[in-house]
């Protein structure tokens, strides 16, 4: 399969909560699962969402945010985000990566 048709989803700290951004390429940000993406590929051309989680965490405690439970108010708040980005995922699987980020980015 082309790089170009995978969608590579990854959780973003650089993001606010719930801010959802469709790239068709671009560089790995600091963002460990990205840089060995791009390390196997060998290329950063492939399309990627990120799915923002915002940095509400203490110092070094990064792990335990990102993986941890959300509270009730996250929750309440990451649903409709959720639902957001799999329209976005669909719509990538069915009119590609330009029409997509022109519909979905600017909202």
């Amino acid at each position: 399969m082309p790089v170009e048709k995978v969608l590579i989803i990854v959780d973003d700290i650089a993001l606010p909560l719930g801010t959802l951004r469709m790239k068709s390429a671009g560089g790995d940000g600091g963002h460990n699962g990205l840089i060995n993406i791009i390390e196997t590929l060998g290329t950063n051309n492939f399309p990627r969402l990120r799915f923002g989680t915002g940095n509400d965490f203490a110092k070094g405690r990064q792990i335990e945010y990102v993986l941890g439970k959300w509270s009730e108010k996250e929750e309440k708040l990451l649903i409709p985000h959720i639902k957001q980005s799999v329209k976005m995922i669909k719509s990538f699987g069915t009119i590609g990566i330009d029409r997509t980020m022109a519909i979905f980015n600017n909202k």
